[in-house]
This record gives structure tokens, sequence and C-alpha cells, in this order.
């Protein structure tokens, strides 16, 4: 196939959007009621504001497939429960782009990783310390044993496979 993008690189991506669906999940699934409009003060995003722009950032990326635009600030969901649908949702729309085999315009595979796939799972990494400041800390976990599959973009993702039995422990001085 013409302008085809490469076996390997379109696994890494798949399995990377992969990645980010399921850490999003680990950093929401029993979030608190309070957790959404968190203010973690000093201007800093709630997470409900840092899922939106997650939102953004994939579909920004989706445009490199398709032309076009995606807001940078989309309009504000009812819930925290349809603002994730739709981050799921914009993450299987990118899964199917690159599954689709198709190169996108004018970017290579390096640079969605460097670029809007990290950034995403930077964010996702402030969704988990938020969790931490709202007195929800998650559980750590082995993340080399996860069930991480490039089919699953959703919102139904597996359970920590190796949870870290002793998470808390760092706390109290025990544990490295």
């Amino acid at each position: 196939m013409p302008n085809s993008l490469p076996e390997r690189d379109r696994h890494l991506l798949q399995h990377f959007l992969a990645a980010i669906a399921y850490r999003t999940q680990k950093a929401l699934r029993g979030a608190p009621d309070n957790y959404p409009d968190f203010p973690p003060g000093h201007e800093v995003r709630s997470p409900v504001e840092i899922l939106r722009h997650m939102t953004s950032l994939m579909g920004s990326v989706r445009t490199f497939w398709e032309g076009g635009e995606y807001p940078r600030r989309p309009q504000p969901l009812p819930t925290f429960n349809d603002e994730i649908e739709r981050f799921h949702t914009m993450l299987e729309s990118v899964g199917e782009l690159i599954a689709a085999e198709r190169l996108p315009n004018e970017i290579t595979t390096e640079q969605l990783l460097q670029g809007p796939f990290s950034d995403v799972m930077t964010h996702v990494g402030q969704l988990a310390i938020l969790r931490r400041l709202a007195e929800s800390p998650i559980a750590s976990e082995n993340f080399v044993y996860a069930d991480i599959r490039r089919e699953r973009l959703g919102k139904e993702q597996a359970l920590p496979a190796r949870p870290d039995p002793d998470w808390r422990a760092w706390k109290k001085g025990e544990v490295l």
C-alpha cells in the first residue's frame, strides 16, 4: 500500500494509545465525587480541565490524518463521566486512523510520540498526582506486567496485574 504506515510503527502507536487508555482509567477509576473539580491552586488545571485538554490533544492528532481543526478548548460536557467517554471515544477514533495504515500528513511516528502522545501521558501523570492531593491516592503497580492491549482503547480497562501490596509503606519510611 503506497504511503502506508509501517507495521512496527502502527503497532507501537496503537500500543502507546492503549497504555494511555489504561493509565487514564487507573488514575480515574474510583475517584471521589469531589475529584473532577478539585482545585489544586496556583493556576493548575482541575482534573476535568486536564481531561478536556487531553481530548483536545488527541483531537489535534486526528487532524493530522483528516485535516481541519479541533478546538483547543472543547465545550464542557455535563458530567465528568461524559468527559471520560468523550476522551476514550477520541482515543478510539485516533486508533482507527492508525489501524487504517495510512501515514499521517507530514508527521512522523517519532513526532507523534515526542509531541502529543507524550504530552497526553504527562497529563495522565498529573491526574494521578491530583488523586493523591485530593486525598484519594491510587495504588502503584508494575506497569511492565499490565494487561494493555492495542484494541482496548475504551473506558473498560483491566485491573492491575501486579499491584504493589506495600504501596503505602513508602510514606511511613519503610520502603524506599
